[in-house]
């Protein structure tokens, strides 16, 4: 099994099958005792209205598992819905993670996989997996570039040789985005949004440049005087210079990436340009704001929120060709 465990959105991508599992990053627990209730779509339509007994929480934050306990109940249940009740099987598992992440974290990863039912464990780069999940060229001797922004972190990498030649990972993505519109909102109108309706703004009406056409959005939320509920009709406008913040350091350290690489490879990247995959690639205006800023062509990836996991997918299928750009669980223990 390959495993996308990802802050948004887990996906599962099974040898020979592809993708078998799309489900949101989101468990809903008993207060107090851990208790796992209900994993993914359901859990997700919980957020911000289970009673007091109950929690909905996302066990990773900006990339970063935060609850181990909490990912090993997410990892063991996606484990049993494809290969069944059988407790004697136990799978080999891909992981993709972020780039940023320390060894300590590494190693709570793989032991939280290993204690959910798996075999053995191989970690991968998250841009790398989307790289080859996008259909870059990697092995070739020539530089390509991914850019993958994802509910908590952007991973930018440069490619070359089935390596990575230079790569950076920043805890600015689409979470951070969402948080801005919702500070924007309390602050402009006194209405506290939550994370889910933050979202939807940022689908409706977001984006990276000015739209054009004007477009409003009706918000609703919590009066932050009177503690009612109460709505707010916000426009396409404000969203776009609310998300202007963290859009731009998306942008800048895309930017300071280019700026490491060697000038041959910097030359292959002016034929070959950049590519976007995550969700955050889907934002309106994004590929243009990118090409303004950097003068390289940029393209979106075909289903851009599936490549890290169509890439773990196809290290399952060529571990013999692919095997080296993989760390084990022998090598992170």
């Amino acid at each position: 099994m390959g495993i996308d465990l990802g802050t948004a959105n887990t996906l599962v991508c099974v040898r020979g099958e592809g993708i078998v599992l799309r489900e949101p990053s989101v468990v809903t627990i008993i207060s107090g005792t851990g208790e796992v209730v209900t994993i993914g779509a359901a859990a997700k339509t919980m957020i911000g209205r289970t009673p007091g007994r109950y929690e909905a929480i996302r066990p990773l934050r900006e990339g970063v598992i935060t609850d181990y306990t909490i990912a090993e109940a997410i990892l063991r249940h996606y484990i049993r819905l494809v290969h069944g009740r059988n407790r004697l099987l136990q799978p080999r598992l891909i992981l993709a993670h972020p780039s940023g992440i320390s060894k300590v974290e590494k190693q709570a990863l793989v032991s939280s996989a290993l204690r959910a039912g798996a075999r053995r464990v191989f970690l991968v780069e998250e841009p790398r997996a989307a790289a080859i999940g996008a259909g870059l060229p990697v092995e070739e001797a020539r530089g390509s570039m991914i850019v993958d922004i994802g509910g908590g972190t952007t991973e930018i990498a440069i490619i070359s040789m089935a390596d990575i030649v230079t790569t950076r990972s920043i805890r600015i993505a689409g979470d951070r985005i969402d948080r801005a519109i919702s500070e924007h909102v309390r602050d402009t109108y006194n209405l506290k949004i939550g994370e889910v309706e933050s979202e939807r703004v940022k689908m409706a009406v977001g984006g990276c440049l000015p739209p054009e056409k004007s477009r409003t959005f009706l918000v609703k939320g919590l009066d932050a005087f009177t503690n009612l509920p109460r709505a707010a009709e916000i426009s396409g406008e404000e969203v776009v210079e609310a998300m202007r913040e963290p859009v731009m350091e998306i942008v800048k350290t895309i930017r300071a990436t280019l700026e490491q690489c060697p000038p041959e490879i910097a030359a292959d990247l002016l034929d070959t340009g950049m590519t976007l995959c995550g969700g955050g690639a889907l934002l309106k205006g994004l590929d243009e704001l990118i090409r303004t800023e950097t003068g390289l062509s940029v393209r979106i990836a075909k289903n851009p929120m599936d490549c890290v996991a169509v890439g773990t997918g196809m290290f399952l299928e060529n571990l013999d060709r692919f095997g080296g750009m993989l760390e084990s669980s022998d090598q992170a223990a």
